[in-house]
């Protein structure tokens, strides 16, 4: 071997060392997380690297539903959650057992998310419209959910009584969806990915959409207490992830028309990112595409009036306001 061809090999074994100990020095974290397309930036930043670059090795641990991911995070199975909100996860936060560290999903105007919709019999006897739900037999997945708060929104929009419908927690999306193609119950609130083959196999009329009637902040990143004293772990993890909602955004959010994505050679590739990860073909993808800040911005003022609610109807314990339950040198506030 020539002076010269030792020196190279050499460099290159200086480059592969080098390589290696930047891996090794990666922060690792997981992240718990729902298959939905409404943690569509999580999925980008993972498959495009954006974790990998800011110095992370993330790992993402898939769950069913939204409550399991806060006690995960709270029990230290997973140091990073990204869902919605839910009675059970601010009784968590409550208790200073997790954090709130920035925004994610919302119900908006013109982004289909989650949708009320009719059983065949309840629509053909009166049941065409949201403000129509007052008195009926209504599937939600659980007491305090997401959808049991939008329904709420809805009582409080339409001046029906809450307690006057009979909402029944069916615990999962498939019994909700089960039980209105069967007929058991006039209604359900259910996300559109979940819904679609109703709908489009006849079994359930569509009557609304919740970011069309009552906007609110739905989802968000939270954290747990060991996670947050790793200030450069979830200073690295949200810089990522904004990253990854700034192009969802202008990419994604941008060539929306009539609650459907564009598919082009610029919306694709992150159409199929989202597609991989939420094991939906693309076709689907485009219709659920929930609307994200570019920034990461959490609405704080509703996020308040979330739990003064959910206080209010007896789902979430008293003596604690959004103060106690967010971390304020992490939260862009909206």
């Amino acid at each position: 071997m020539t002076g010269f061809a030792r020196l190279a090999m050499a460099a290159l074994l200086a480059i592969a060392a080098g390589g290696i100990a930047r891996a090794d020095d990666a922060l690792k974290a997981r992240i718990g997380v729902l298959r939905l397309s409404s943690s569509a930036p999580v999925f980008i930043a993972q498959d495009k690297g954006y974790f990998r670059e800011a110095g992370l090795d993330i790992e993402l641990k898939f769950f069913d539903a939204a409550q399991p991911i806060a006690v995960a995070t709270t029990s230290g199975d997973v140091d990073f959650g990204v869902t919605a909100f839910t009675a059970g996860l601010y009784n968590l936060a409550g208790k200073g057992t997790l954090k709130v560290i920035g925004g994610m999903s919302r119900e908006k105007a013109g982004y289909p998310l989650i949708g009320y919709f009719a059983s065949n019999n309840a629509y053909a006897a009166g049941l065409k419209a949201p403000k129509d739900l007052a008195g009926k037999r209504i599937a939600v997945t659980q007491v305090g959910s997401s959808f049991h708060y939008s329904l709420g929104l809805l009582a409080d929009k339409y001046g029906f009584k809450l307690a006057d419908v009979k909402v029944l927690p069916l615990q999962s999306l498939s019994n909700a969806a089960a039980a209105l193609k069967g007929e058991t119950v006039d209604a359900a609130l259910l996300p559109v990915s979940t819904a679609r083959t109703l709908i489009d196999s006849d079994g359930a009329k569509l009557l609304g959409w919740v970011g069309d009637e009552t906007p609110w902040q739905l989802g968000a990143v939270f954290a747990s207490p060991k996670a947050l004293t790793n200030k450069a772990l979830v200073t690295k993890l949200l810089g990522a992830l904004v990253r990854a909602d700034r192009e969802y955004h202008d990419v994604i959010l941008a060539s929306v028309k009539d609650g459907k994505a564009a598919i082009n050679d610029k919306t694709k590739p992150l159409l199929e990112i989202i597609a991989k990860y939420t094991i939906l073909p693309v076709e689907q993808v485009v219709g659920n595409c929930a609307y994200i800040d570019p920034d990461g911005k959490l609405d704080v003022k509703n996020v308040a009036n979330q739990i003064s609610w959910l206080q209010e109807q007896g789902f979430v314990d008293k003596g604690f306001g959004v103060d106690a339950i967010i971390a304020k040198e992490y939260v862009k506030a909206d």
